[in-house]
């Protein structure tokens, strides 16, 4: 959230699946009545959002993913390193890639886009928060971000294009962007995301995924962690996205590690931190930035890895 949105339908990339394509042979990535398919076979994200700033060792939390039976990460920049994309891939793990559109975002795309870890790109996170990033207004933003996924689309055939929005999107954001094929949604109303995807649903007939939902493992209301609560909100807000599968292409939860650069000092756990639309975060009302992962900075599973590992099986 924050950085800068099982059910019914099954994957045919579980983790530990050795059926893969080999590395540079692209997946085809589809959409038929709102659900992905991934070469021809159903896809549903189960997914965590994967914060590469800092302590991070992508062949040491591999292993932590597949046992949290998660199928999919999303991350906030373009992973350049081949052998870590293998990684994933040979895992069963499918990227959503976020792409930097101020940036060579088209030689990015053009480099990477036969790499069968791509599940699809995404353009911008929340930036519909950030109007003073775009001259003070939105259109500009919007303008941008049909101009990217309409030049991506030019490039690359076989994968979709997404963004992350903050909260269900406007009129105005939907009809000034046709070429984005799926609208990711951040979603932070307490401990229940299914009004959000029902309001999206009344509006749009756009396929889209909760890109970000969660909770933090730290309290204000008791200047304490509390990971029975954070798992308690999460297995609420996981249970009812996972419900709305037949028109919910999935969940990117909110997030694998804690990060400890965001609120402070980056050598301790600091609360607090900057995050926008924060005041239905479950149950405090408060986001603390560096709380918010399944396991903490060390990797020690909290209570709320049993969860997703239960609801993602």
């Amino acid at each position: 959230m924050l950085i800068l949105f099982i059910c019914c339908s099954s994957s045919s990339n579980e983790p530990g699946d050795t059926t893969q394509p080999q590395p540079n042979t692209p997946s085809v990535v589809t959409i038929s009545q709102k659900k992905l398919f991934v070469d021809g076979n159903s896809y549903y994200i189960k997914g965590i959002c994967y914060g590469r700033n800092g302590f991070f060792d992508y062949q040491n939390d591999i292993p932590l993913m597949q046992e949290a039976n998660i199928n999919t990460i999303r991350v906030y920049a373009p992973i350049s390193n081949r052998a870590e994309l293998d990684a994933f891939q040979n895992a069963g793990i499918k990227i959503i890639m976020q792409v930097d559109y101020n940036g060579n975002y088209e030689d990015y795309v053009s480099t990477f886009m036969t790499h069968p870890a791509i599940l699809m790109w995404e353009v911008g996170n929340e930036n519909n928060y950030h109007p003073d990033w775009f001259g003070g207004s939105l259109n500009n933003w919007y303008r941008t971000l049909e101009d990217v996924a309409k030049k991506i689309k030019a490039i690359d055939t076989n994968h979709p294009v997404a963004t992350a929005h903050g909260e269900v999107p406007s009129a105005l954001a939907l009809n000034s962007c046709p070429s984005v094929d799926i609208w990711g949604m951040n979603l932070y109303r307490w401990d229940d995301d299914v009004p959000a995807i029902e309001e999206f649903l009344a509006i749009s007939d756009k396929p889209m995924y909760v890109s970000e939902a969660g909770a933090d493992s730290y309290d204000n209301r008791e200047s304490a962690e509390r990971e029975d609560l954070q798992a308690v909100a999460t297995q609420k807000i996981l249970s009812g996205i996972l419900s709305k599968s037949d028109v919910c292409m999935g969940v990117t939860l909110f997030s694998f590690a804690d990060e400890w650069w965001k609120a402070g000092n980056p050598s301790q756990q600091d609360t607090g931190g900057s995050a926008p639309n924060s005041i239905g975060v479950p149950y405090d009302s408060t986001a603390n930035e560096e709380y918010w992962g399944i396991v903490k900075r060390d990797r020690t599973k909290k209570q709320v890895f049993t969860v997703v590992q239960e609801l993602f099986n």
